[in-house]
């Protein structure tokens, strides 16, 4: 007899069927494929390209300041919409990194336990029934997640190779643009690497004012970005703080993701709204990583000197791939390598989608990589691969253009 249990899930997490669904999803279809592969080649290194998430510890003097301020009284309890010290800190990076003044550090900012909780708490402050949240994909689904589980709609927007992986809002329907709260843009993009212009940003605020939509700014990975490309916010552009915010991490670019700290900024209204719901969801992050985050904040050559690395592995890895054939173009930010995939190989196995392309790379030459099939077939290598120097890293990838060969693959 089954349990009463099963026919109180929630609908949004599949309702009685929960736990049912036989369908694999494809990061476990992933993390399966690389046990599987371990065992059967138990003397051969794998080589994980798929880990979004940097790869060094954060810096030295920023755990420092963590067991500092991890030992004084006042920095014990509850930091609820968090420290002032943080805030005002993220008010002037915002100013010397991306050129954005006249930020209140006390109206127009406000700190979140990562971005990922940003993401899924800020439609919980606009999302009716009925109401649209304008998505970019492929990309990350977290703000579409909690749009769907509050009764809203999530409107898919591609992101092209032949549009330079900018979204077509020319594309969008009346009917869409009636139902639209929210718009989720994210630059330098993951997972395509692409890096967002002024003239693309301008667009988007005029489009957002038209429409009276609310500008979502994923800038996890802003910061990091190479060859001569400057660092640039959605909110340096004039118009911006009108109609939306930014969400900067310090995950990515100060090599901090499991420490939880990220901040939004921008629309007073919008901030304020967040917080309000933020309020009621968490009791804000331990005020000594706050503290630890006001360091990285102060000190954006963290971010420099990380990004010089993931630059060195790009031009290492496009290298290694053109050799194997493969159309490929180094980012100008981002640690994510967005590469279309071949047809078929040479020995006769065709691949019909990204996640065969995918499966096969893991099984027959041990190397790990995302599948992409929302807007065409791609994988998305990451260079935050484990390697402690620069020797390592060539011969990581002297490993990797090794086992693809050349002309193997028809494309």
């Amino acid at each position: 007899m089954e349990h009463y249990i099963q026919n109180i899930f929630a609908n949004r997490i599949g309702g009685n069927k929960f736990g049912k669904d036989t369908q694999i999803y494809k990061f476990e279809k992933i993390k399966r494929a690389k046990r599987v592969a371990m065992k059967e080649n138990p003397g051969i290194e794998l080589i994980d390209m798929g880990v979004g998430e940097p790869d060094w510890m954060a810096d030295s003097n920023v755990i420092d300041c963590l067991y500092k301020e991890a030992q004084k009284w006042e920095n014990r309890g509850y930091s609820d919409n968090g420290i002032i010290e943080f805030k005002k800190a993220a008010s002037n990076y915002m100013k010397s990194v991306f050129d954005v003044h006249n930020l209140n550090p006390e109206t127009e900012i406000n700190h979140g336990i990562g971005s990922k909780p940003i993401l899924a708490l800020l439609p919980l402050a606009f999302i009716n029934p009925g109401d649209a949240t304008i998505l970019t994909v492929p990309g990350y689904p977290v703000i579409g997640t909690t749009t769907k589980a509050l009764g809203g709609e999530v409107i898919e927007l591609p992101l092209s190779e032949e549009n330079n992986f900018f979204p077509d809002l020319d594309a969008l329907t009346p009917e869409q643009l009636k139902k639209a709260k929210l718009l989720y843009i994210n630059y330098p993009n993951n997972p395509t690497g692409a890096v967002a212009t002024q003239d693309f940003y301008k667009k988007v605020i005029v489009f957002a004012k038209q429409h009276n939509i609310i500008v979502i700014s994923d800038e996890a990975y802003s910061a990091l970005v190479f060859d001569n490309e400057k660092p640039l916010s959605f909110l340096s552009l004039e118009g911006a703080k009108d109609v939306g915010i930014s969400v900067q991490s310090l995950s990515k670019a100060f090599n901090m993701t499991g420490w939880r700290l990220a901040f939004v900024a921008g629309n007073e209204l919008i901030v304020k709204a967040f917080a309000t719901v933020k309020d009621n969801n968490d009791s804000g992050q331990f005020a000594a990583i706050q503290h630890a985050g006001v360091y990285c904040l102060e000190h954006p050559e963290i971010t420099k000197k990380t990004a010089t690395k993931y630059s060195r592995r790009h031009d290492m890895l496009v290298a290694a791939l053109r050799k194997s054939g493969f159309t490929v173009n180094k980012p100008k930010g981002s640690f994510y390598l967005y590469v279309k995939i071949p047809k078929a190989t040479i020995s006769g196995v065709n691949f019909h989608a990204a996640e065969d392309f995918s499966q096969y790379l893991i099984k027959e030459k041990l190397i790990s990589t995302v599948p992409w099939d929302d807007a065409g077939s791609y994988i998305r290598f990451s260079v935050t691969f484990i390697a402690d120097d620069y020797e390592e890293e060539k011969r990581v990838i002297s490993e990797i253009e090794n086992r693809l060969g050349e002309n193997q693959f028809i494309f």
